[in-house]
């Protein structure tokens, strides 16, 4: 008896010993077998590159909210100035009780001449809508504004049967000078103006404001690339001339001026961007006076689409 005891006892001794007693039910061959291909960086969470992708989305939704609402322009001057130059207004806040004077009596006459509903509000609700700008008791609500597409550009130019003239804005990012370039491509025959997508200005209130209600008679156009966009105007025959200060040529000797033409406007900081530099056919200087800095977006805007427009109108282009 003592000696099955000691056997029993070797045999549950034994069954301890190291390594699997059961099968693997098939774990090992599945542990072997592969996964699919590696996930994009930008789809795998964790990934510095996937929170770079939920950022830059983040900012977009961020972005396109803001551009759905719609803006005030604050105070007396700006509101009676947009309501001369026939921006579109929805609605006309005038604060309660609040000081009477001529642009006031001004401004509610445009308002109600054009149809524009008037509100009195208390300034403190004014406060609000206008983030507490300086609004001396009078705000211009305006809609969002509506972009079209790079394609309306050259269907506009088509309609109006002169030689295409559009510009195209790189990195401009203050909306005054977005407005005041808007103004000058109006004034000077351009039949439209293209932004890129990202680091630009968009039509804010300010810059409705500083084109003089132009932009409700221009096209204005937003492309998701700009180079892209830019070649695929160049395949189409136009001709892409960049503004920048180390230019390859001056303005007296630009000879393209006649053609159809996109004319490109770099930031006043770091001017075109590489990629749209090398697009460009060529790129165009302003001569000045020594020791004068360069000049902003808008009036070198100004000053090279009145040369352009000279030229047309010798070359009959007009």
């Amino acid at each position: 008896m003592a000696g099955n005891s000691q056997r029993k006892g070797a045999i549950r001794k034994t069954g301890t010993k190291k390594g699997a007693v059961v099968g693997s039910g098939g774990q090992r061959r599945k542990a072997l077998e592969g996964k699919g291909p590696t996930p994009k960086a930008e789809d795998r969470p964790g990934h510095k590159a996937y929170r770079a992708a939920n950022a830059a989305t983040k900012r977009d939704q961020a972005r396109q909210k803001k551009a759905d609402r719609p803006e005030l322009i604050a105070g007396r001057n700006p509101v009676v100035e947009a309501l001369r130059a026939d921006v579109p207004g929805t609605a006309l806040y005038v604060a309660l009780n609040i000081d009477i004077d001529d642009r006031v009596n001004e401004a509610v006459r445009l308002a109600g001449d054009k149809g524009i509903s008037i509100l009195e509000i208390p300034r403190e609700e004014l406060d609000r809508k206008t983030n507490r700008a300086m609004h001396q008791g009078l705000g211009l609500q305006v809609p969002p504004f509506e972009y079209a597409h790079p394609d309306d550009l050259m269907q506009a130019a088509r309609d109006s049967g002169s030689t295409p003239l559009f510009v195209a804005l790189d990195g401009v990012t203050d909306p005054r000078n977005l407005g005041a370039v808007i103004r000058s491509a109006a004034a000077f025959g351009a039949q439209g103006v293209l932004l890129p997508e990202r680091r630009s200005a968009g039509m804010t209130a300010v810059a409705w404001r500083t084109s003089a209600g132009t932009a409700a008679k221009l096209p204005i156009a937003v492309a998701t690339n700009l180079t892209r966009q830019l070649r695929a105007w160049a395949s189409e025959g136009l001709m892409i001339v960049g503004l920048d200060a180390d230019g390859t040529v001056d303005i007296d000797a630009l000879d393209l001026a006649a053609d159809p033409l996109v004319v490109v406007l770099g930031s006043e900081g770091r001017g075109l961007s590489r990629l749209v530099r090398e697009t460009c056919d060529a790129t165009v200087s302003i001569p000045m006076a020594a020791g004068v800095e360069s000049l902003n977006a808008s009036v070198a805007a100004g000053v090279l689409l009145a040369e352009v427009a000279r030229r047309r109108r010798i070359a009959g282009r007009i």
